[in-house]
């Protein structure tokens, strides 16, 4: 569990007791409610990161979009309140950028989201197969998201599947690809950080 999660729980529990200590007793009951919802929202489960020259999703979801550009491929992911907010590394790799771009809070599953939204960006650059290769993701904050949380700098190495940060209360990543990388997901497939398979180099996995 996310520590932050603890501390949103505490809190509500807190002024869920002064409200009915000062008021009803049962008047405390929606903060008491919305501290498990807190507990249970922040939640990380562990991850089995699948082997080969693969890059993993970032993040939980479901693909609302992919976009084929000439020289790369964009794969975005919308992550509703049920999903979990914790996002991961979909490589190994050293991190050479972490670029925050303030912005609007416009619904996370719209295209312009990738565009407008506020967002942090990570750059890995890897070895992956044996092919040099860089991948970009972004952590898009949506309507009820107002805070992303990077716990990378550049200059850290990660692995992939390697927890590096989250976005609260609904949220986009998107994924940027180079021509060296092959999909292996489609438009309303759902996906799990970590242990997802977004895409593969060479001829290394077989698709499913």
């Amino acid at each position: 569990m996310v520590v932050t999660g603890i501390y949103y729980a505490l809190f509500l529990t807190g002024a869920g007791a002064l409200l009915g200590y000062f008021t009803k007793g049962w008047a405390g009951i929606p903060f008491y409610v919305l501290a498990a919802f807190c507990l249970w929202f922040f939640r990380d489960p562990e991850r089995q990161v699948p082997p080969g020259p693969v890059a993993v999703s970032p993040g939980d979801g479901k693909v609302v979009l992919i976009r084929r550009g000439p020289d790369s491929t964009r794969v975005s992911i919308f992550l509703n309140v049920f999903d979990v907010h914790v996002n991961r590394a979909p490589i190994a790799g050293k991190v050479v950028d972490v670029h925050y771009k303030p912005g609007k809070f416009l619904v996370a599953s719209k295209e312009e989201a990738s565009v407008d939204n506020e967002m942090n960006t990570m750059t890995i650059d890897g070895s992956v197969g044996g092919q040099r290769t860089l991948v970009t993701f972004s952590q898009i904050a949506g309507l009820i998201a107002r805070r992303i949380v990077c716990t990378k700098k550049p200059g850290d190495f990660v692995t992939a599947g390697e927890r590096v940060g989250l976005i609260k209360f609904g949220s986009r990543v998107d994924v940027t690809f180079g021509p060296e990388w092959e999909l292996d997901v489609r438009e309303g497939q759902r996906v799990a950080a970590g242990s997802s398979v977004l895409a593969h180099i060479g001829a290394g996995r077989t698709k499913q």
